[in-house]
């Protein structure tokens, strides 16, 4: 394993080391993001199941968002997200950014999700 990613491995533990301290029995929402596309879920680490997911490869998103690598797009897949976790019946999250710094588009898909009315 590379410096880097030994970096990488490191700080996304450390950040979900943090978020399940903190969780208190509430879901986990995970967002992943590649260099072509971000993709978000809503996990129940108490069970170990997907609640909600939602990504920029979704069929529905493909004629929406042309590019998966944009702000616009990371905020309608948060919105996607958020909608279906509604369905699920999940009002209540903690944000799992991974070892990604709060900022572009990891932002944006957190904003529009809370508009789109998760509370984290």
């Amino acid at each position: 394993m590379t410096k880097n990613l030994k970096g990488i491995a490191r700080r996304k533990g450390r950040t979900r080391f943090a978020v399940k301290a903190s969780a208190h029995g509430r879901p986990r929402l995970s967002v992943f993001r590649s260099g072509r596309h971000i993709y978000a879920q809503v996990i129940s680490d108490a069970e170990g199941k997907t609640l909600a997911a939602a990504s920029s490869m979704d069929e529905g998103m493909k004629a929406v968002a042309k590019k998966g690598t944009t702000k616009d797009t990371a905020a309608k897949v948060g919105k996607l997200l958020a909608e279906r976790a509604g369905k699920a019946g999940v009002k209540e999250v903690v944000f799992d950014r991974g070892s990604y710094i709060y900022h572009g588009r990891i932002k944006a898909l957190a904003d529009a999700a809370r508009e789109a009315g998760l509370s984290f």
